[in-house]
């Protein structure tokens, strides 16, 4: 992922409602993706009116947008559908092997789409994370983002980058004020453990060496959450939630994903920071897919090229705080949004140290939801 760390976020600016110029999202002769609808199922921030209307005006295809708020809800309704009801649908790219397992998604034809369009470096990267099965692709990176720590910094102001850790949520004087998501926390326990010697996990590795392994980890890092359980206030599982452990319980500190920290900041109260603890925080990747039992296969490729366009991507950027894996999206990024990357990642080695979420055991999966609901009903 080395060429992310030199992605230049200080090149050029655009409004959030950035015009796109005929960025020529249909391939030639593709007649049929001209017009008709496409069925689109993603996270509930990401197709936004703006691109939404764009495309649409781009192309003279419909959008009809289904939202889901977790990967695990995506899964299940297309697991529930047989893989039918949707064109494109947004998966991690680490939750990947869930869907094959199921036949769940179609093959992808790097003949329809703009394989250069995408970030090198993520399309490459993608490939050990989870977009492939058997030697075939079934998932185009979309965007990346991570999951740091997010903080009041009036009545924590000792706290910044190089200094914040993952072991500020767990101090004593910390009871009620931390905001986590069960499913993550306990990774990023493993990591911040094994720094301080206390579980030693080669940097959390161990949850996808073995099943013996990974439940040995899982029961430490549980067992110490579970003794720390005091001081957490809110628990949270998309956006809203991670959003209003902050706003509506009292939380003053919490891992969360970099959209929330760096909206509060913006939209709230500059108070907020988002950041990266020192042990590194986790980066995640989004992709694009096409569902197995899709029906208008044509315009599925015309909205996976438009969001690939560096308008496009550049607006997803604006509207959502992460970042597109569109080649030059950076030179459409507004102001604000140059800033909020500044804050997440000040230099280069936020994102070298970055531990990328690894493709999806079965073992790790169910093992992860088991310890979950352990520290949720402590």
């Amino acid at each position: 992922m080395k060429s992310i760390n030199r992605r230049t976020v200080l090149k050029g600016t655009a409004a959030t409602g950035v015009a796109l110029a005929a960025p020529a999202i249909l391939k030639a002769g593709d007649a049929l993706a001209s017009s008709g609808t496409v069925n689109v199922f993603a996270w509930g921030d990401y197709v936004q009116d703006n691109i939404k209307d764009a495309f649409e005006k781009e192309t003279g295809i419909t959008v009809n947008l289904s939202t889901y708020g977790s990967n695990d809800e995506a899964e299940n309704k297309l697991r529930a559908a047989g893989g039918k009801g949707f064109d494109v649908v947004f998966p991690s790219v680490d939750t990947g092997p869930n869907y094959y397992k199921d036949n769940l998604l179609a093959e992808i034809d790097e003949s329809k789409f703009k394989v250069d369009e995408v970030i090198p470096s993520i399309y490459r990267a993608s490939i050990n994370l989870g977009a492939t099965n058997r030697g075939k692709r079934y998932l185009i990176p979309c965007d990346w983002g991570t999951e740091g720590m997010t903080w009041d910094s009036e009545t924590m102001p000792d706290l910044k980058y190089g200094v914040i850790s993952y072991g500020d949520m767990w101090k004593p004087d910390m009871n009620g004020q931390v905001a986590v998501r069960q499913k993550s926390v306990l990774v990023s326990l493993a990591i911040y453990l094994d720094a301080t010697g206390e579980v030693k996990s080669n940097r959390a590795m161990d949850l996808y060496k073995s099943e013996e392994e990974c439940k040995r980890v899982f029961e430490a890092v549980t067992k110490y959450a579970i003794e720390h359980r005091q001081n957490i206030g809110a628990f949270w599982n998309n956006a809203t939630e991670a959003t209003a452990a902050f706003t509506d319980a009292g939380c003053t500190i919490g891992q969360t994903w970099d959209t929330t920290g760096i909206l509060l900041h913006r939209d709230t109260n500059p108070k907020w920071r988002y950041t990266m603890p020192k042990e590194g925080g986790l980066g995640w990747i989004d992709t694009m897919g096409i569902p197995s039992g899709a029906e208008n296969v044509d315009q599925a490729y015309a909205f996976i090229n438009f969001m690939l366009t560096p308008e496009a991507g550049g607006m997803f950027a604006n509207n959502t705080g992460y970042n597109s894996a569109a080649v030059d999206a950076d030179k459409h990024l507004n102001d604000e949004q140059k800033a909020a990357f500044q804050m997440a990642y000040p230099d280069p080695a936020a994102i070298d140290n970055l531990w990328w979420w690894p493709a999806q055991t079965d073992f790790f999966a169910s093992l992860r939801s088991l310890y979950s609901e352990q520290l949720t009903n402590a």
